[in-house]
């Protein structure tokens, strides 16, 4: 796939194209995620490279990684599409936005939802649970992780908006 002045990473993020326009430039090969998610962040629209985590009913991970410096990356969570307990809430959330994180797609659920939309991170999830997860520490991270019919692989770059989620192999710069 060649960057074309129709689609890029800048513009993207400012709001001019969407992962619409993505798929259209990309077709029938499009990597998106099938999985009907819905946005609870503060930002809808979010890029970036992704990390991932495998960590299902169990959070201390993910709290760990998100308290990392983020550079703009986004984790990428496989909860094994468990709505049992939450894996993020708002003060999960909050450490990663101090932490520049982007965003965070999670097969699983979040809790906290009035609160996620004030902080300035993209969280998407399949779910909400007002239950906490286990603290267990259970768990492996940077591995690759499938759901919705996609492959998220450490390293490459996501693209998520209003229409859905998009991965590429690397930014669409342009």
């Amino acid at each position: 796939m060649k960057a074309t002045p129709m689609f890029t990473h800048k513009k993207f993020l400012a709001g001019s194209h969407t992962t619409s326009d993505l798929a259209d430039l990309i077709g029938d090969d499009v990597r998106s995620c099938d999985d009907q998610m819905r946005n609870y962040g503060g930002r809808t629209r979010f890029a970036g490279t992704i990390r991932t985590l495998r960590s299902p009913d169990d959070n201390v991970l993910l709290k760990d990684v998100l308290s990392e410096p983020g550079e703009n990356q986004v984790l990428v969570v496989d909860g094994e599409g468990s709505t049992h307990t939450a894996l993020i809430g708002d003060v999960i959330a909050a450490i990663g936005a101090r932490n520049g994180w982007a965003g965070v797609i999670i097969n699983g659920s979040v809790r906290d939802q009035h609160l996620l939309g004030q902080v300035t991170i993209g969280v998407k999830a399949i779910g909400s649970n007002p239950r906490r997860s286990g603290k267990a520490g259970s768990g492996e991270a940077d591995v690759p992780v499938t759901f919705g019919g996609v492959t998220f692989t450490p390293g490459e770059t996501v693209y998520s908006d209003e229409d859905g989620i998009i991965v590429v192999p690397s930014p669409i710069e342009g």
